[in-house]
């Protein structure tokens, strides 16, 4: 079966990709995670900077989908469209790697949320949580296999089910909101320092919480019109967003800042808890397995998804290229989900090494992101894609809003897991000469060969200074 014969994604299975992907576990800890480092204020001015910014990142995504139809792929389309063939490629691996590392990190807080219940899943880490989440991951494994479009489908219905608690939640919360616990200290207290030192902490956060964004557009080789993928991801966006900062700020009227930051998590679950007992906990906790039940399945479709368009236009092995009789990429799901299977394993002996080394892959699809605001700088300065005489400013603002705003998640992610990720991507070259040697292409051109010797140079002494115990994960 040909990938055009098999049913094509409409506007609702997209949205759902992109709100599945970005609501996940996070969302169920955010209060906590806020509250941290800042106040009410420094978190309010937060918000509206990443709205600002993830905005035009959406905005980035509706435009190249509407000027550059002919380019798929989302991420991975679109930095080998402005970039190259090696550039696409990095971003493609990038991509892939810190979604099968995510989906990792998505089974241990599964089950330590039913840990919750049953005492003994634990953290998610011990020998019975692996051994179900082995279970659930090859359940998962089997059902994409069925087919991607009916996958996508099953999606939707857990990406509406996840969103049940949480409207619940923000409902109830609203009720046990009090102004006068909300204007507390609001704008911190000493301890949490400047106001910029405190905005800058919320912004660490949500750098993470918004991964997922281009869950449409990866699947925009599949859709049944590209202006379905822009729209999908503004419309993910707004009610993800609307969530997001309803849940955070809203916690800051039933606890204080201090209070909220000493809550374990999922800190939701203690929120809900203090405000309406028992019944709040156990709401929020059954709210964060179905979140995190429906994210898996669309991390699963995402991580699949990277190798199989980069493995069909050559950038990675051909065998990565190619699809079953339901069109789903046989071969590249089998390849990531093993892997996933090998990193639920080492989260046996080594859980602290793995969560350092989660937050090193996450770090990895922002560069992705770079890729793509820049791409579309180039074809708003291009005018590529629009008619004689049609304005091209307001697109052209927003790319360079857009990359300056990639720019500076990459800086608050921390530089030291951007040198630390080039331990990921010098390994990735091998997949690449195999590719090019299979298309019988020279793999490089000269900036791009330089690019390479970079990687795997940083790639080499970040090992070698592991190693040696000069820097740590």
């Amino acid at each position: 079966m040909t990938e055009g014969a098999s049913p094509r994604l409409k506007l609702g299975a997209l949205t759902a990709l992109v709100v599945g992907s970005m609501i996940g576990g996070g969302i169920f800890s955010l209060p906590q995670n806020m509250a941290a480092g800042a106040g009410a204020g420094a978190i309010l001015i937060g918000w509206a900077i990443t709205f600002v910014g993830m905005l035009a990142l959406a905005f980035v995504f509706q435009m190249l989908a509407s000027r550059k139809p002919e380019v798929s792929g989302g991420v991975y389309g679109y930095a080998k469209a402005g970039f190259g063939d090696y550039m696409g490629f990095n971003s493609a691996w990038g991509y892939w790697i810190s979604a099968w590392i995510g989906n990792v990190s998505y089974f241990v807080v599964m089950f330590s949320a039913l840990g919750f219940w049953f005492p003994v899943f634990g953290d998610g880490n011990t020998p019975t949580a692996i051994i179900c989440a082995s279970v659930v991951l090859w359940c998962l494994h089997f059902l994409v296999l069925r087919g991607v479009h009916g996958a996508a489908f099953i999606n939707t219905i857990t990406t509406i089910a996840k969103l049940v608690p949480l409207a619940l939640f923000i409902a109830l919360i609203v009720f046990a909101f009090k102004v006068d616990t909300f204007n507390l200290e609001f704008w911190g207290n000493a301890k949490l320092g400047s106001i910029v030192d405190q905005v800058k902490s919320t912004m660490l956060v949500t750098v993470w919480v918004f991964i997922g964004i281009e869950g449409a557009s990866m699947f925009s080789g599949r859709a049944e019109s590209m202006r379905d993928v822009g729209k999908a991801t503004v419309i993910g966006f707004l009610l993800t967003i609307a969530l997001l900062v309803a849940v955070s700020v809203l916690s800051l009227g039933v606890m204080t800042q201090p209070e909220l930051a000493a809550l374990k998590n999922p800190s939701t679950a203690y929120v809900l808890q203090k405000a309406f007992g028992s019944f709040g906990a156990n709401l929020m906790n059954a709210g964060l397995v179905i979140s995190v039940g429906g994210a898996l399945l669309a991390w699963t479709l995402l991580a699949a998804e990277a190798p199989y368009l980069a493995g069909k236009d050559g950038v990675m092995p051909k065998v990565f290229g190619t699809v079953n009789a339901n069109d789903t990429p046989a071969a590249s799901l089998w390849l990531t989900n093993g892997l996933i299977q090998l990193f639920l394993l080492i989260t046996l002996k080594s859980s602290a090494g793995y969560l350092a080394l989660l937050s090193l892959a996450t770090s990895m699809i922002l560069i992705p992101y770079l890729l793509c605001s820049g791409y579309s700088w180039l074809v708003a300065q291009r005018g590529e894609g629009y008619a004689e005489g049609e304005s091209r400013g307001k697109e052209l603002g927003t790319a360079i809003l857009a990359t300056v705003y990639g720019a500076w998640l990459i800086y608050a992610a921390g530089p030291k897991y951007l040198f630390l990720s080039m331990v990921l991507y010098a390994p990735g070259l091998l997949f690449y000469l195999w590719a090019k040697k299979e298309q019988g292409q020279k793999p490089f051109n000269m900036i791009e060969a330089v690019l390479a010797a970079i990687v795997v140079v940083l790639g080499a002494i970040a090992v070698y200074m592991l190693a040696a115990g000069q820097i740590g994960l």
